[in-house]
């Protein structure tokens, strides 16, 4: 399956067109510069079988030594819903600002052999400097948990 890359595809991730949303950081042409456009771009990824994106963007001390997308999977992503924006600033309001480190919680739906499912995450990300880029500071996905 190709990927459109024309400047008016839809980004899958719901945030406009894909050469102005999540295009850029997946082409390596610019860095996601919150938790939140990482994780969006993270998704969009998915939906394009971007396996080396999903390595580069996960942080090395979690991230799987194992592939990451199972070839044969017929998975069919059918959009994000971002949870965490008011929720997550009221209870990082009772904490102390770390701003290398963040929370997103988003819900995923996606389809598996005609069935639909729902994957809700709360993800956490952490920046710090990339040795591949030189040192220069990037988000990483750390981790996830699944609220009930």
């Amino acid at each position: 399956m190709s990927t459109p890359t024309h400047s008016s595809a839809p980004c899958p991730c719901g945030g406009g067109a894909l050469a102005s949303c999540c295009g850029p950081y997946i082409a390596g042409d610019a860095l996601p510069p919150t938790a939140e456009a990482l994780m969006r771009s993270r998704y969009t990824a998915y939906t394009q079988r971007d396996e080396a994106y999903l390595r580069a963007t996960w942080h090395p001390s979690t991230r799987p030594q194992d592939a990451i997308l199972d070839p044969d999977e017929q998975l069919r992503w059918l959009g994000l819903e971002i949870k965490s924006a008011l929720r997550l600033r009221q209870r990082k309001a009772e904490l102390p600002d770390h701003p290398d480190s963040d929370t997103v919680e988003f819900v995923a739906r996606y389809k598996v052999g005609g069935r639909a499912h729902r994957l809700h995450e709360l993800s956490r990300f952490q920046r710090e400097p990339d040795p591949d880029l030189g040192g220069q500071p990037r988000w990483f996905y750390l981790d996830g948990t699944f609220p009930k």
